[in-house]
């Protein structure tokens, strides 16, 4: 079976951003993320998170750490609105500031497209019918490379970046305040 996705960034579009968030204390949801979710569940579109956690590579902190946190704004966003993460995949690695076995190239890391291809393939989402909304020019890049629509988000770093809708080659559909706004864009077309 084939179904549309809702890809979202973590940082900056479902919780406010903390630089190398890295303990379940430090998660505060964007305001009316968890009602967004919702409404994605509602409409039939799978959610999934995909993020960079450069902070494994960076020695910040341990890689089981992504998990709770992932586990804990699972549990946060069911508990606010009834609403479900259908996924969550993340990149450990970087290119030039990782130690040991996290510091090396990957396709996985946006701006390239390989978590959202990965999870795609997982969950049997069109990727054609999906979008990718995100707070960065990375997350676009990485959405439009996988072949989704786009669309910025003004929470996180999405305030100070200089991207404008429409933009093909981001498949940029359109920039918003939040993912509240996100979502409508979405569900009305």
């Amino acid at each position: 079976m084939i179904h549309p996705a809702v890809f979202l960034d973590r940082d900056g579009v479902l919780v406010e951003e903390v630089k190398y968030l890295s303990d379940v204390s430090q998660v505060r949801l964007i305001p009316g993320a968890a009602e967004a979710v919702r409404r994605l569940n509602a409409a039939g579109r799978l959610v999934v998170v995909v993020t960079n956690q450069s902070g494994v590579a960076r020695g910040y902190f341990p890689e089981s750490r992504v998990g709770e946190v992932h586990a804990h704004l699972s549990a946060v966003i069911k508990s606010h609105a009834g609403a479900v993460i259908d996924h969550f995949d993340y990149s450990p690695f970087h290119p030039t500031e990782g130690v040991g076995e996290y510091r090396k190239e990957t396709d996985c890391r946006k701006p390239k497209p390989g978590m959202i291809v990965r999870s795609a393939a997982l969950l049997g989402v069109d990727l054609a019918s999906s979008w990718m909304v995100g707070d960065r020019r990375t997350d676009l890049e990485a959405g439009a490379a996988a072949g989704c629509r786009t669309i910025l988000v003004r929470t996180g770093y999405g305030a100070g970046c200089g991207v404008s809708a429409p933009d093909e080659g981001l498949k940029l559909a359109a920039v918003v305040p939040s993912v509240v706004e996100a979502v409508a864009v979405i569900l009305n077309g």
